[in-house]
């Protein structure tokens, strides 16, 4: 299926490979037991699960183009495609909202940032940019994000700190989260946020990046010359990533710095480039049938990404939430009764613990797969 005519079965295959793996992260058995690459780095440098995040705000982005672009260019009504926008955005945010809420809806010590906050305020900027904007103009945005950035943060002083403090709570962007959401952060930390407002700026990069891409798609030139042209792309974002984590700002996830963003910028490219070559490009039918089969589960899972993202959240919590009374008399959640049968295995605790995952990311796929057997496909 061509990137004009409709849904990229390749861009389905890298969202559900995006949500399988941010399920897989997200829900161990044990999180003191984790993989090095299965856990976010410390604090600068990165691992896998570094990469998932920037992965959603990319194929964001490359969505967008190809449909809220293609309207836009086909003389749709703009501030109509906005407003759709805008009410999309809303509800991606409230549903993060809710999930920060639940179980205890306590409002008074709420988080209100979070990653389904931060894809809705991305694409609520974005959606002006994608319909009004040419690809040079977003060029010049995505270079304007990074100077503003960059200036906040290592030139702006933090009373009681000073200027380019880049570690936990003493950065800027730390500080206007404290000074705005005090008592709404990251519980955590509670002094600075991951998903924060300063660093939603280069995150809004991430997001048009993946614009840009899809405009790429959109374009005249043969899907030969696409795939090319993203891997080169790719790996020049690659190298531009590791030039800016030594000349600029460390590579760093819960900054969200412009090395941070233009690395994975470059394994999305990467990325995406094998998943659109294998599915839509690829011009051996024997091979293209191949990799249709084994990657039909990610391709699955991506049609309902939010709704598994959201589910497999509100299972976890509930998971912690239900507890039941024990002969001692203590109390033990869910989550620890169901992992206990799998922690008794002799394969070792980090394995007992990717094991619980990879089963808890097994339901959610059978979730997914009656959904997509009965064709129901929830969008917002």
């Amino acid at each position: 299926m061509t990137a004009t005519a409709g849904r990229l079965t390749s861009l389905d295959a890298f969202r559900g490979f995006t949500i399988a793996a941010m399920v897989l992260v997200n829900n161990p058995g044990d999180w003191g037991n984790l993989y090095s690459q299965l856990e976010h780095a410390k604090w600068h440098g990165w691992t896998f699960t570094d990469c998932i995040f920037p992965f959603f705000l990319f194929i964001g982005g490359v969505s967008m183009a190809l449909s809220l672009g293609r309207l836009a260019a086909a003389g749709a009504d703009k501030p109509r495609l906005l407003a759709k926008l805008a009410k999309r955005a809303l509800l991606i945010f409230l549903i993060g909202f809710l999930l920060n809420l639940i179980p205890y809806f306590n409002f008074d010590r709420v988080r209100i940032p979070g990653v389904l906050q931060r894809i809705a305020l991305c694409t609520l900027l974005a959606a002006p940019i994608v319909v009004y904007c040419g690809w040079r103009a977003q060029l010049a945005i995505i270079a304007a994000l990074f100077a503003v950035y960059s200036a906040l943060q290592l030139l702006v002083p933090v009373p009681g700190i000073g200027a380019g403090i880049l570690q936990p709570g003493m950065d800027f962007g730390a500080y206007v989260d404290r000074s705005l959401l005090n008592g709404h952060l990251w519980v955590q930390s509670k002094t600075w946020d991951p998903e924060g407002l300063i660093s939603t700026l280069p995150a809004l990069a991430s997001q048009l990046f993946g614009v840009l891409t899809g405009r790429w798609l959109r374009s005249r030139f043969s899907r030969t010359e696409q795939i090319v042209w993203m891997l080169l792309a790719g790996l020049l974002f690659l190298w531009l990533g590791v030039i800016f984590d030594t000349i600029l700002m460390p590579i760093n996830k819960s900054l969200w710095t412009p090395s941070y963003c233009l690395l994975m910028t470059g394994w999305a490219l990467v990325v995406f480039s094998g998943f659109f070559w294998l599915l839509d490009v690829n011009p051996h039918p024997a091979v293209r049938a191949a990799a249709a089969r084994w990657s039909k589960p990610f391709v699955i899972y991506g049609m309902n990404a939010l709704f598994v993202f959201a589910l497999s959240g509100f299972i976890a919590k509930m998971f912690g939430y239900i507890k039941f009374a024990q002969p001692d008399g203590s109390q033990v959640s869910l989550g620890k009764m169901l992992y206990a049968p799998i922690r008794a295995l002799p394969i070792g605790e980090v394995n007992t613990s990717l094991l619980y995952a990879l089963l808890f990311n097994a339901v959610m796929f059978a979730i997914a797969w009656f959904m997509w057997r009965r064709q129901w496909f929830v969008k917002v």
